[in-house]
């Protein structure tokens, strides 16, 4: 009946529209991030940006995908583009930093509407032969439109102003909300399930606590910091119990018994540290340091993008041949690689800059692509939505820790270099704004002298920040070389329960 009355192509045209909006918005803003700092201050917020975004769409998720069951797909894919819109239209008018991260936080709950019901929603639409396909056709957009951001962010920043990166999701959300509003038609049975509410705010304070902790480091009393540590350890202590006897819980914690998905969840979690790392800091260092345009900041990390696809496509084509193994190693090889590149080759120009993201987001490509089918392959059917969404969860909770982490280490950093130079207090870290924006040296309000000196205090804090990310790509090898071979084949019932929407 479902099949019947909804139009499938008007429907994935929809669900291509969502995920690119939802896809596009962590390259665009980081680009547009120095000329964002650079006109509402508050620089020791900029990481906050990130995370605020990438911690809620962390915790939503979860809980998207449990009331989809208990209210359909429809009208909960409706709702989470609502809100992702009416955050992206205040963002837009924030005036200051505080008020942008607090309308990234509406914007992240929305966010972690569109993705997964997306997933769930081919799915339910398309049989097991067809559905390889399409979701090739949903991954194809993340390349597209990370490719496309950071060169879209750069142009929009330069011609109309950064407040239209966010403003531009208006008419791809409503064509999205018009398209499945009229072409998709659910039936009326729905299965039952108990949301996991007490998990997601235990995940909420975990997560919370420990990124608080990390990017208030420097700013923070010794005893506040550990305090949120300890708040940061109790809170996911509770949270694995109240995983363990949750009749429907967040993360099925026994499924990491496995190996295989053991360690692909630790590189998974440590590599979405290294490309947060690498999109948040890389566009800073190109227009604050090398003093370069927000365009040419796009190109530098469009290149990662760039590898990324073309990783995936490969690992796609060869994981049966190669098996996950070689290249789950290839992939963590080629992840350090490109951590190695950026962080010895990006203070000499941003082709060098570019050619270590191009290298690290090879190593992303193919890390992620062969983790997400060795994953799916091998478990069994009724276990691979909780499994690919375990995979998904730790890569949104790592880009939340590395943001909030490599923001600190920023901040700390800067403060001591303004303490040694014997600027503490003649300037702060939102002098740091004057480097950056397409009006940064006319607008300059301090002398040159000075000038001079916090872009030295720049270059030396990013260079820490690009060996911390040298430092998780070593960590995200050592998980990519512990992970085996697949040993269980496909589930023979899969293609019967999956075509059963």
């Amino acid at each position: 009946m479902q099949e019947r009355t909804t139009n499938r192509p008007l429907v994935l045209t929809a669900l291509v529209l969502a995920m690119f909006m939802s896809a596009i918005e962590s390259t665009i803003v980081a680009t547009a991030m120095p000329s964002i700092a650079a006109e509402l201050g508050g620089f020791a917020l900029y990481s906050w940006v990130f995370s605020s975004f990438l911690l809620m769409q962390a915790v939503s998720i979860p809980i998207f995908g449990k009331l989809s069951d208990l209210l359909g797909r429809k009208p909960v894919f409706i709702a989470g583009v609502l809100v992702f819109l009416a955050g992206s239209v205040l963002c837009g008018f924030a005036r200051s930093m505080p008020l942008l991260v607090a309308f990234r936080f509406l914007q992240g709950i929305g966010a972690g509407a569109v993705q997964p019901i997306t997933v769930t929603l081919v799915g339910d639409l398309y049989t097991l032969e067809e559905r390889g396909r399409v979701q090739g056709y949903i991954s194809s957009v993340w390349g597209v439109s990370a490719i496309v951001g950071p060169l879209v962010g750069g142009l929009i920043v330069h011609s109309v102003g950064w407040p239209w990166i966010f403003w531009m999701n208006l008419p791809l959300g409503l064509a999205s909300i018009a398209l499945i509003t009229i072409h998709l038609h659910e039936g009326l049975e729905r299965e039952r399930a108990q949301v996991d509410y007490p998990g997601a705010a235990l995940l909420l304070v975990t997560v919370g606590s420990l990124m608080l902790a990390l990017t208030q480091a420097s700013a923070w009393d010794a005893e506040v910091v550990i305090a949120l540590l300890v708040t940061s350890a109790l809170a996911f202590v509770l949270f694995i119990r109240q995983e363990r006897r949750a009749p429907d819980p967040l993360m099925h914690v026994e499924l990491w018994a496995d190996p295989l998905i053991r360690y692909a969840n630790v590189a998974t979690l440590t590599s979405g540290i290294m490309m947060i790392g690498v999109i948040t800091f890389l566009p800073t260092f190109v227009q604050g340091v090398l003093g370069g345009s927000a365009l040419l900041a796009g190109f530098t990390l469009s290149m990662m993008i760039v590898g990324w696809p073309l990783a995936s496509f490969i690992a796609g084509q060869l994981i049966l041949r190669a098996g996950v193994r070689r290249l789950a190693r290839a992939g963590g090889v080629a992840g350090l690689a490109g951590a190695l590149l950026i962080a010895l080759l990006a203070g000499r120009g941003a082709l060098g800059a570019g050619a270590g993201s191009f290298v690290l987001g090879v190593g992303l490509g193919l890390l992620s692509t062969t983790f997400v089918v060795a994953i799916q392959t091998s478990v069994p059917w009724k276990q691979r939505g909780v499994a690919t969404a375990s995979n998904m969860l730790m890569r949104i909770v790592g880009a939340a820790l590395g943001a909030a982490m490599f923001g600190g280490v920023l901040n700390w950093r800067m403060a001591r270099y303004l303490e040694r130079n014997g600027l503490e207090g003649r300037v702060s870290l939102e002098s740091i704004q004057e480097l950056m924006g397409e009006a940064a040296p006319r607008a300059a309000t301090l002398s040159a002298d000075v000038l001079a000196l916090l872009r030295g205090g720049l270059a030396e804090s990013l260079h820490l920040v690009f060996w911390a990310i040298v430092a998780t790509a070593v960590v995200t090898l050592f998980a990519a070389f512990r992970v085996p071979e697949m040993e269980r084949e496909p589930d023979p019932d899969a293609a019967a329960g999956a075509g059963g929407s």
